[in-house]
């Protein structure tokens, strides 16, 4: 090899080189960018000063919830005093690993100020966490006055619907009773086989901070919207403030069911969003 054509084969190498490392670099912001929340609520009537106490207050709300999450998977509470004082809660999704839990939270904690900066009032929905905070004291409270639901776009045909909507609602009420039980900490998780090929997947979950009675009340709102937003459809989601419902033809919940029944299940959803005055 000459030398001309050596150097060219260093400068080629050196150029290949320094396009990977440019892509390692990248690689996680493209990871991070990819997962979008699945919902927010910023209520415009609170608007608040970036330089405000209660701005401030939120920011050190925040690395409370993150760690209180990250260790106990639930953690409500609240940072400053009188008027300023501004409550917290974060929640992750029962069944998710500690690791899942942490990056969650953590995403959540970070989207919520980019997307809300100026809102004494948020709320952020992730599939695995949520976090909310407000100058009110929420805690204990049932809130639908702001909901998400994500339906299928494909209907139900194998069983016939009468006979889907009659098994969904049988697995709803089981799951229901679960997640109302202290020991279960607001998380009920089930699955029933509709045919031999065909299995339905359901999973519910209130926050923490609910009695058992409030729990139960929510979920009733939640499957109650079921027949309005979701009916006959093959999948669906409803996000609430105080309780969380999803229902698929396919394995979502952990531990993952190693048999996939359905293949073919159609994973594309519409949303609406439905906001009480």
């Amino acid at each position: 090899m000459s030398y001309n054509n050596f150097n060219l084969a260093i400068e080629i190498t050196m150029a290949l080189l320094h396009h990977f490392l440019l892509l390692l670099l990248l690689l996680p912001n493209i990871i991070a960018e990819s997962e979008d929340p699945s919902g927010q609520f910023c209520n415009t009537n609170t608007k608040i000063n970036s330089t405000s106490r209660v701005s401030a207050n939120i920011d050190r709300l925040l690395p409370q919830l993150v760690s209180g999450a990250i260790l106990n998977g639930f953690i409500a509470t609240s940072y400053g005093n009188g008027e300023d004082q501004v409550y917290g809660l974060a929640q992750c999704r029962g069944d998710v690993s500690s690791k899942d839990c942490s990056t969650c939270i953590q995403d959540a904690a970070k989207e919520i100020r980019k997307r809300c900066p100026n809102e004494a009032d948020a709320r952020i929905w992730y599939e695995y966490c949520f976090l909310r905070y407000n100058t009110k004291d929420f805690f204990g409270q049932v809130d639908t006055s702001f909901g998400i639901f994500y339906y299928n776009v494909q209907n139900v045909t194998d069983p016939d619907p009468k006979t889907f909507n009659k098994e969904l609602g049988a697995l709803m009420d089981k799951i229901s009773s679960q997640a109302v039980e202290p020991t279960n900490k607001g998380l009920g998780k089930e699955k029933t086989k509709l045919t031999p090929f065909i299995t339905l997947y359901a999973l519910v979950q209130c926050t923490r901070d609910l009695s058992k009675l409030s729990c139960a009340q929510c979920l009733a709102i939640a499957v109650g919207n079921i027949p309005t937003f979701c009916d006959n459809k093959k999948g669906c989601r409803v996000l609430y403030s105080s309780c969380y419902l999803r229902y698929e033809l396919y394995p979502f919940y952990f531990p993952l069911d190693s048999q996939n029944t359905l293949t073919d299940a159609s994973k594309v959803y519409h949303v609406s969003v439905v906001s009480k005055p």
